[in-house]
C-alpha cells in the first residue's frame, strides 16, 4: 500500500498489526530488517509475538519494530501512533491535542505526548540553511484589543500597533518553513536570522519592513 489518501484510510489500514508492522518496518528498514542493537542483518521473525531475534552469537536480542523510534516508551500501538503522524504531517492548518485525542480515542494528556513527539521527530536536525527562493515575514501575537474588557485592556496594553504583543518571525523555503520566536522588529534581530537561516545567493522576499532592507544577496550581511 502506498500513502493513505484520507485519514478514515489510514485508520482502517492501521488498524490491522500486520498491515502496520509491515509499513513501518519496510519505510525503517529499506535494505531489510537488521538489529538495532549489533546492526546484524535478516534477525529471525517470531510471528506470534510480532518481534525479531538476533541471529548473532554474542547478541541474540529480541527487539520489535518500535526499538529506538519515537514510538519505544510508549504502550500505545502503531494502529494509533501511524494515522496520528499521517494526521499531523497532512494537515495544512496544524492539528491540536484535541483533536487527536478525539480522533483515536485517547485522553487529551495523550495526545499531547503525541503531538510532542511527532513534531521533535519532525524537525530539521540537519542545521541546514534555507536556499533558493525564501519569503520571510513577521507577525504580531495577540488577541485583539477590541476583544479584551476595558478594565484589562488599559493595564495589559500600554500602547498602539504592536506594543504588548510577542513576534514571530517566520522563513518559508519551498516545502521547508521554520519559525522564531523574536523580542525585536528591528533589523539587527531579522537580519542576524536571515543570517544564520538563509544561504547567502538566496532570493529573498519580504513585505515592506524596512528592516529586511540593505542585506548584500553574496552574503546576507548589512551593505
Amino acid at each position: 500500500m502506498g500513502t493513505p489518501r484520507a485519514l478514515a484510510e489510514a485508520i482502517v489500514w492501521f488498524s490491522d498489526p500486520d498491515n502496520a508492522l509491515k509499513y513501518f518496518a519496510e519505510r525503517r528498514w529499506p535494505n531489510g530488517v537488521e538489529c538495532p542493537y549489533c546492526q546484524t542483518r535478516n534477525p529471525m521473525f517470531l510471528a506470534n509475538r510480532h518481534v525479531w531475534k538476533c541471529r548473532a552469537t554474542r547478541c541474540r536480542k529480541q527487539f520489535s519494530v518500535k526499538v529506538g523510534s519515537i514510538f519505544e516508551d510508549s504502550p500505545l500501538g502503531l494502529d494509533k501512533w501511524l494515522p496520528c503522524v499521517w494526521l499531523i504531517s497532512n494537515s495544512k492548518d496544524g492539528v491540536s491535542s484535541y483533536e487527536i485525542a478525539r480522533e483515536f480515542n485517547v485522553t487529551q494528556k495523550t495526545a499531547w505526548f503525541m503531538l510532542h513527539r511527532v513534531r521533535e521527530a519532525m524537525q530539521d536536525k540537519t542545521n541546514t540553511k534555507l536556499s533558493g527562493t525564501v519569503e520571510v515575514g513577521d507577525s504580531f501575537i495577540g488577541g485583539k484589543s477590541k476583544s479584551i474588557r476595558k478594565d484589562r485592556r488599559e493595564r495589559a496594553i500600554a500602547g498602539t500597533g504592536g506594543k504588548d504583543k510577542a513576534i514571530a518571525l517566520g522563513m518559508v523555503e519551498r516545502g521547508k518553513v521554520l519559525t522564531f520566536a523574536a523580542e525585536t522588529r528591528r533589523k539587527h534581530e531579522p537580519r542576524k536570522r536571515v543570517r544564520e537561516t538563509v544561504q547567502a545567493g538566496s532570493a529573498l522576499c519580504s513585505d515592506a519592513l524596512r528592516s529586511y532592507d540593505g542585506l548584500d544577496p553574496n552574503t546576507n550581511a548589512p551593505s
